[in-house]
């Protein structure tokens, strides 16, 4: 991912293969502790869910936690020192799911959360298809060529989530980080993220979430809930155009990007069964278990060539890397949230109980981050 500096200009947080060694693990066990228990007894567990739910408080955390401020690997390794640190009793936040196949378990850790809770079953089923309908989204609505690998899903005493996901673009060894708080999704399916924290702005970005692609998704219901042999023959028809580019006014990219195509292989009994469940809107249709990335694409690309309702082709990251840019793309640069956010890291830093060792190098970490911020 990277930063654009004042000073600097760009700074990538790459690919880097290999782990995190043990004595690192323990500190920032330590470290995140201390610091974690100053944050929930001044702000509570809310305020933990809003802080972790922003790309730049997130990897600012990473930094002073000791980890390599430029590379992928902090949100994995940041995340997984969070599951095992924190604990309802100290910290009022508990975390579920992770990398890999830990990701897969989230659905397990949730119900298990919530046990410990004692949690109604409304909230657990809530809390399930919030984990669920996150990764829907960020693996087939929103399509960019960074495949979900971590899903990491953080749970308050009370019910509250906030989920941190990250892709990675294996050829180009980078990675985008997506950030969702769940007391700010009104929809699951219109810009719903609190951050997404990108490598770089993509020239060729499919987005079903953003506002400009409403009447495309008003169109996929549409096309779902008619007859399947009509849409599949449609779909059918523009399987025969290989190349799209002609047809798609696409941004213009800064460099060389595979061209979007139909589909090759789709299961079509998919259509099928989206028939006899007719989805009510956009997210009933995604909710719907075998929709993923070609059935999505094949749809918008359906609505936008025959119907002449274009999906947006924008890469809806909002940082780069996380306080936007010098040129203002994705927004400006917020110094005042950088120096907030530096501020608010040293009060909890010097408020906990760590080690004085530990607590000296971490502020120096700090100091050193704000000056990489030009702060």
């Amino acid at each position: 991912m990277l930063v654009e500096l004042r000073k600097t200009g760009e700074v990538y947080l790459p690919l880097h293969y290999g782990h995190a060694p043990q004595w690192l693990i323990k500190r920032m066990r330590a470290l995140a502790d201390a610091m974690l228990k100053i944050m929930y007894r001044e702000e509570g567990a809310s305020g933990i869910l809003n802080k972790l739910s922003s790309p730049l408080w997130f990897q600012a955390l990473g930094c002073v936690l000791g980890f390599d401020w430029h590379s992928s690997g902090l949100t994995t390794v940041v995340c997984g020192v969070l599951k095992d640190t924190l604990r309802f009793e100290e910290h009022g936040v508990e975390v579920a799911g992770g990398k890999g196949k830990s990701a897969l378990k989230a659905q397990t850790d949730i119900e298990k959360i919530c046990e410990i809770l004692s949690l109604p079953e409304h909230k657990v089923n809530e809390l399930k298809y919030s984990s669920r309908m996150a990764a829907k989204v960020d693996t087939a609505a929103i399509q960019c060529n960074y495949p979900i690998y971590h899903h990491a899903v953080f749970i308050s005493e009370r019910g509250e989530w906030c989920i941190i996901q990250q892709g990675l673009n294996v050829e180009e060894r980078l990675a985008r980080r997506y950030h969702w708080l769940g007391t700010q999704v009104e929809s699951f399916v219109c810009t719903p993220h609190s951050g997404i924290a990108a490598p770089r702005l993509e020239a060729r970005v499919l987005d079903m979430t953003a506002k400009e692609s409403e009447e495309a998704r008003r169109v996929a219901v549409d096309l779902v809930r008619g007859r399947p042999e009509n849409l599949i023959s449609s779909i059918r028809l523009l399987s025969g155009q290989h190349v799209l580019d002609s047809w798609v006014k696409f941004p213009q990219p800064t460099e060389t990007y595979p061209s979007f195509e139909m589909p090759r292989r789709l299961d079509w009994s998919i259509f099928k069964k989206l028939y006899d469940v007719q989805p009510r809107d956009y997210e009933e249709f995604l909710a719907v278990r075998g929709v993923g990335p070609a059935v999505v694409r094949a749809l918008a690309l359906v609505s936008q060539l025959i119907y002449g309702a274009p999906p947006s082709w924008r890469d809806p990251a909002k940082f780069t890397f996380a306080h936007g840019g010098k040129d203002g793309i994705p927004y400006p640069v917020d110094r005042r949230v950088m120096d907030e956010t530096i501020r608010k890291l040293r009060g909890y830093l010097e408020a906990s109980e760590a080690e004085r060792e530990h607590l000296r190098e971490a502020l120096k970490r700090l100091e050193a981050l704000s000056h990489k911020w030009g702060l």
